[in-house]
């Protein structure tokens, strides 16, 4: 099982992904890291993070606050030139892939 969320998907999937254990892989981007933090450290599964550089709702400061307090050994952070809204659409396409990669992963573990 896998999670999505972006925004406020991430300000309610954070919490979520945080204590449920059959979510095995997440994207999240663009949100406060301010009441996430202590709940953030608790995630270690694999995490693709996305955020918009010149974002005038969430300041790049704060997307990077967020994705370092991810405890995962693997994250990555895609940062793209623009505004809150204009997230371009190859990062939908770049988290099918991140998530068939580590559905793959967790199949060919549990045979």
């Amino acid at each position: 099982m896998v999670y999505v969320g972006i925004g406020l998907g991430t300000a309610v999937g954070v919490p979520l992904v945080a204590v449920e254990p059959r979510i095995t892989a997440t994207v999240f981007g663009m949100m406060w890291p301010d009441a996430l933090v202590e709940t953030a450290k608790h995630i270690t599964i694999p995490i693709e993070c996305a955020m918009q550089w010149d974002n005038e709702r969430i300041p790049r400061e704060a997307s990077l606050a967020l994705f370092g307090t991810f405890s995962s050994k693997e994250k990555t952070l895609h940062s793209n030139a623009g505004n809150h809204f204009d997230m371009p659409r190859f990062e939908a396409d770049s988290a099918v892939r991140f998530f068939a990669r580590h559905l793959d992963r967790a199949v060919t573990s549990a045979a």
